[in-house]
């Protein structure tokens, strides 16, 4: 099987489950870099997340810009900035949420991350689709 073939087949799935799969993709790359910086560089781990957040924000543009929202906007400096905004409200969410269940509610740290990241996923799809990725409209393109 070509990867044409592959690209084509994932672009049948839902728009959910293809924004599932690129987060994932970008969830892994921005583990990654962190463990690189880390264990390789002895760099601070606050310090690598924050590097390794803008490195998987490239993943995650790229991804839902020519995949999972590939038929919705133009990809512009103004929706990479519109996406930057999104990525960077969702990554404060999460550490709020998260130190919010792990401090006020004492939830386990596990359990905790892993409802605060479905919750913030899903905000994040949201404001993808319809504010970041959304095509401009007719009537607004038309009086331009």
């Amino acid at each position: 099987m070509s990867w044409a073939h592959c690209l084509q087949r994932l672009r049948q799935l839902p728009q959910a489950l293809q924004f599932v799969g690129v987060g994932g993709a970008a969830a892994a790359t921005h583990l990654a870099v962190v463990f690189l910086l880390v264990q390789g560089l002895a760099m601070a781990p606050l310090v690598a997340n924050v590097l390794a957040f803008l490195v998987a924000f490239v993943v995650s543009y790229n991804g839902h810009a020519w995949f999972t929202f590939a038929s919705d906007a133009p990809r512009d400096w103004a929706v990479v900035a519109k996406y930057f905004a999104v990525a960077c409200l969702s990554f404060v969410v999460n550490e709020l949420l998260y130190w919010v269940a792990l401090h006020w509610l004492h939830w386990h740290y596990f359990w905790s991350l892993l409802g605060v990241l479905l919750l913030v996923a899903v905000g994040t799809f949201v404001l993808s689709k319809f504010w970041a990725f959304r095509a401009p409209d007719a009537g607004a393109a038309q009086e331009k």
